[in-house]
C-alpha cells in the first residue's frame, strides 16, 4: 500500500542547494545518517560533486567546462547521503521507488525522466517473486542486490530507448555518480 503523500512536481534546484550550504548543512551532523556523516567528513564534502567555489562564487565542472552555477537548474552529482541530509533539512523525505513510480505514471512530476536520476529511499532489492535469469543478465542483477539504493527516472546522458518510468538504477549511497539528483516528498497530514 502506498501512503498518501505529496511529491514535489519539480526537482530540487541548485538555488535550494545553495540555501542548504549557506545554512551549514554540510556541517550539521543531526541532518545526516551516521554512515553519511562519516563519509562526508572523510571526503571533506562541502558541496555537490564537481562544484568549486572561486572568489565567493560557485561554479560546476560541466560537459562544456567550468560554468557558473545556475540557481534555477536541478542539482546534480549528489550522493544518497547528501540527498537524505537535504531532505531532512527541508523537513521532507525522499520518496520510495513505488511512490516515485506511481507519481510519475500519474503525471504528477513535470520532469520525471531525461534530466537527472533521482534518489529514492528504497534499497535495491528484488521484487517479490524475483528469480534470477540464467546467464549473465541474472548474474548481473542478482549480485548487486545488496548495500545499494535505487534511483528512478533517467538523466540527460541516458541512451535513447533506456528511458522509461519503470527503469531501476542503483548505486552505493556515497556515490556522487552520473547526474544523480533529488526530488522530495512529504506525507499528507
Amino acid at each position: 500500500m502506498i501512503p498518501a503523500l505529496r511529491i514535489n512536481r519539480h526537482l530540487v534546484t541548485n538555488g535550494e542547494w545553495l540555501e542548504f550550504i549557506a545554512a551549514n548543512g554540510y556541517a550539521t551532523p543531526s541532518l545526516w545518517l551516521s554512515d553519511g556523516w562519516a563519509c562526508a567528513q572523510a571526503e571533506a564534502w562541502q558541496a555537490p560533486g564537481y562544484w568549486r567555489q572561486q572568489d565567493g562564487a560557485w561554479f560546476a565542472m560541466t560537459l562544456a567546462g567550468l560554468k557558473p552555477i545556475d540557481p534555477a537548474s536541478p542539482v546534480m552529482h549528489v550522493s544518497y547521503y547528501e540527498a537524505d541530509a537535504f531532505a531532512r533539512f527541508a523537513g521532507k523525505h525522499l520518496p520510495s521507488e513505488a511512490e516515485w513510480e506511481v507519481s510519475a505514471r500519474s503525471g504528477l512530476m513535470a520532469d520525471a525522466c531525461g534530466i537527472t536520476w533521482q534518489w529514492t529511499r528504497s534499497a535495491y532489492l528484488p521484487y517479490p517473486g524475483y528469480r534470477a535469469a540464467e546467464g549473465a543478465l541474472g548474474e548481473y542483477n542478482g549480485k548487486f542486490m545488496v548495500n545499494q539504493m535505487v534511483l528512478r527516472g533517467s538523466s540527460l546522458a541516458t541512451p535513447e530507448g533506456h528511458e522509461r518510468v519503470s527503469y531501476r538504477n542503483f548505486f552505493y549511497p556515497p556515490s556522487r555518480w552520473q547526474f544523480s539528483g533529488v526530488r522530495l516528498a512529504e506525507f499528507n497530514a
